[in-house]
């Protein structure tokens, strides 16, 4: 344990020190780093790939879901998006420095607001080694250290990738220690993190409802919480049912387990008979366990009895809970319920009920005839983001590169002094 705290320590002070010095690099350095970090990803992927192949045996051998192999896995295409990622972060505007606003105060001084990095960020992630990628473009950009604790489950991949960027980012001229990996899967590693006031400024943990809910009750270093996703789309009476149908095989079916990949299915009374029967056989023959309400049976009889814990549960797999409702109203206090605040959506032909949709639904993302999938940085226009936040303070939704930032108030006088 003592090893391991000083491990830790000194890597979060190694990335105090680069945190420095990175505060105030120019724009031109991060982006030719980042551009740097993306070609030797390519350039690498053979070393990555191989180093990944350990981790995805060795998960398959322990028994991890099919969900949590595919978050783990690697393959040439997904090393050529997360390359592509680092290189849309390099084309996005520097936050850093920009002047949001100035103003004049009676006495002469201009105060003003200027945007600033957070300093040294702490992630702590589970098993997707794509995260280490965007923590550390993102961080970078915005002008911050990063120190990566990714899960067990994916060490060899993340030992790889970090060793690739950050000598490709030092060798373009960003200080060593702005990217710092945590290679102890001993979860006294991520205990010793929690804790470390004045070398991190602030923890993000991404990954499972258990893991942010142990960062978020143990740690004394501030954190922002990212998304548990129990995602809903309800379908509303008089909608189109083929855009709806669409909609929910895309939000449960194209990448089931990510954070905003649907849970749940809420369907309005007046259109369950005509789209239930022929929408949950499409999804069972896409591989979906259907867990359905009392009603949802009456319609599709092989359907599995939903229970209580169905209703509350982030499956990230393929399995779906559909409820058949009397209302919006209803639709909307189930979400109320059970939702988890991250991405919720509706498909509906009216346009006063989508308008009260959009009011009364707290979530960070609320949708109107559109999947659930797109709470994403990158399809959000921000190149990529460090998590989906689902809080509201600091900042709530996809956090790119403004989120990763503070600010400090900037005063020009002409000797005023203050009586």
């Amino acid at each position: 344990m003592e090893q391991i705290e000083r491990e830790v320590k000194e890597k979060a002070r190694r990335a105090r020190e680069a945190a420095r010095h990175l505060a105030y690099l120019s724009t031109e350095v991060k982006d030719r780093a980042l551009l740097a970090m993306a070609d030797s990803l390519v350039r690498n992927q053979e070393r990555i790939l191989e180093a990944n192949e350990i981790d995805v045996r060795a998960g398959r051998e322990k028994g991890l879901s099919r969900a949590l192999i595919d978050r783990l896995l690697l393959t040439p295409e997904r090393i050529a998006d997360m390359a592509e990622g680092l290189r849309a972060v390099a084309s996005l505007p520097d936050p850093v420095g920009e002047v949001e606003s100035m103003w004049l105060r009676p006495n002469g001084l201009q105060v003003g607001r200027m945007r600033v990095p957070l300093g040294v960020v702490g992630m702590i992630y589970e098993a997707r080694p794509n995260v280490t990628v965007d923590a550390a473009g993102l961080c970078l950009k915005a002008g911050n250290a990063v120190v990566l604790r990714g899960g067990s489950e994916a060490i060899n991949s993340n030992r790889a990738i970090v060793a690739v960027i950050a000598a490709a980012a030092e060798g373009a001229g960003i200080p060593a220690g702005a990217i710092e990996l945590i290679e102890h899967t001993d979860r006294a590693a991520v205990n010793v993190m929690l804790k470390l006031n004045g070398l991190l400024d602030v923890l993000i943990p991404r990954g499972g409802a258990g893991l942010i809910r142990t960062v978020v009750e143990n740690a004394t270093v501030p954190v922002i919480e990212t998304g548990v996703g129990n995602c809903h789309v309800y379908v509303d009476d008089g909608a189109d049912l083929e855009m709806a149908r669409s909609i929910v095989i895309n939000a449960k079916c194209q990448r089931p387990g990510v954070c905003n990949a649907m849970e749940t299915l809420l369907v309005h009374r007046q259109v369950a008979e005509e789209l239930l029967p022929g929408l949950l056989e499409d999804l069972r023959a896409a591989g979906v366990e259907v867990r359905g309400c009392a009603k949802t049976r009456e319609l599709v009889p092989w359907a599995v009895p939903a229970t209580e814990e169905d209703w509350a549960t982030e499956y990230l797999d393929l399995i779906l809970a559909v409820k058949v409702v009397e209302s919006m109203e209803e639709a909307m206090e189930h979400i109320y319920r059970y939702g988890t605040r991250h991405s919720e959506a509706i498909v509906t032909r009216d346009y006063a009920r989508a308008r009260r949709f959009l009011r009364e639904v707290d979530a960070a993302a609320v949708y109107v005839n559109a999947s659930t999938r797109f709470t994403d940085g990158y399809q959000y226009g921000f190149g990529a983001e460090i998590g989906i936040s689902t809080q509201k303070l600091h900042a709530r939704g996809p956090m790119g590169l403004k989120e990763l930032t503070t600010y400090k108030y900037i005063v020009f006088g002409e000797g005023q002094i203050r009586s």
